[in-house]
């Protein structure tokens, strides 16, 4: 028996090839036909319905494959496109305020640490203490009570007079020395935000957030009335379950967008505060310090930090091992010398 087809052959291939390896029903398959936007041409669907006009009550007529019949079920969808749009939107909606959530919550977290860590704040006062230490002949420069975050990417280029250590290195290895107990074992937690976090951060701007919400609240907007169109044109008994699952959905949809917007704004909000603690200024031109401009600060610093902490903690670790390993072999040398009892002569004096 020959089989018609419309579609061009390398869709036939794709859709046969799904609609063929398994037994599925229209209503199962439905929300992945649209998620992969496979949607027949006009021109196909009118080959289609020709076919099927020309055929009717003919015996011998030659049906139609697969993605044809799937297709053409499709087209008897009441208010196909519209039902598409909801369905699709549902989709990229929730993608979307997913990737934006990940994203603040780098950002907070980043700021949390940065400004209430005590490990941070460790570092950052060990650093003023030796920079006043290395300025105590001037009286000025010798007992300032901070410094500029400009000057956190700097410290690896202060080098000793022999340049075989810098500035850096000398308080990576005194903070691990004398703050942290695990130094040198696998316990030992890192005391800065990873460098992976701050420069994530440091991509991020808040006016695509807020072009982001906007756009999502437009295209919500527009499901809203693609809904209500589906729900006034189409019968009764083809509302369901459309209409109680997009209901659900539009209601989640519109409190997760209150939600997002007032996370985005409480972290605007510790951003800024966070910069105002650090004294950070604007770029002239500028309204307020940008993420790329605090955090790549913090970015450099703290990627130079941690490749100094990891040489440090291996140099600690061989310490330990030479120790331990010393400890062992007096242990085991004193264990072979033995001091034998005096034996009695049987001599009375």
């Amino acid at each position: 028996m020959k089989i018609n087809a419309a579609i061009k052959p390398d869709q036939v291939c794709n859709d046969e090839h799904y609609l063929s390896r398994k037994t599925v029903y229209l209503g199962q398959i439905f929300p992945t036909y649209c998620q992969i936007h496979q949607r027949a041409q006009q021109e196909e669907l009118d080959k289609i319905e020709k076919h099927i006009k020309s055929t009717k009550d003919k015996e011998n007529a030659k049906p139609l494959d697969k993605p044809e019949q799937f297709l053409y079920q499709l087209t008897l969808i009441p208010n196909f496109n519209s039902r598409v749009f909801c369905i699709l939107f549902q989709s990229s909606f929730c993608e979307c305020m997913s990737s934006i959530t990940r994203k603040l919550d780098t950002l907070q977290r980043v700021c949390k640490v940065i400004q209430d860590s005590e490990t941070v704040k460790k570092i950052l006062g060990l650093i003023l203490a030796f920079g006043n230490f290395m300025n105590g002949g001037n009286r000025t420069r010798g007992q300032a009570d901070g410094f500029s975050l400009d000057i956190l990417p700097k410290l690896k280029d202060v080098k000793s007079s022999d340049g075989m250590k810098s500035l850096l290195s000398y308080i990576v290895a005194y903070y691990l020395r004398h703050f942290d107990e695990d130094a040198g074992r696998e316990t030992c937690v890192y005391p800065l935000p990873e460098p992976h976090d701050l420069f994530q951060a440091s991509q991020l701007k808040f006016e695509d957030f807020q072009k982001d919400l906007a756009r999502l609240r437009k295209d919500l907007r527009a499901c809203i009335s693609e809904v209500e169109k589906v729900c006034k044109i189409s019968d009764e008994e083809n509302l369901e379950p459309f209409k109680e699952k997009m209901d659900d959905f539009l209601k989640q949809a519109k409190s997760e967008l209150e939600m997002l917007d007032s996370q985005l704004s409480s972290t605007h909000k510790l951003f800024l505060e966070l910069t105002v603690f650090f004294s950070v200024k604007a770029k002239a031109g500028e309204k307020e310090v940008s993420p790329n401009m605090f955090f790549s600060i913090w970015h450099e610093f703290s990627s130079d930090f941690k490749d100094q902490w990891k040489k440090e903690n291996k140099t600690i670790l061989k310490e330990r091992l030479k120790a331990a390993e010393e400890s062992f072999r007096q242990a085991k040398e004193k264990a072979s010398y033995s001091v034998k009892p005096k034996q009695s002569s049987g001599i009375v004096r």
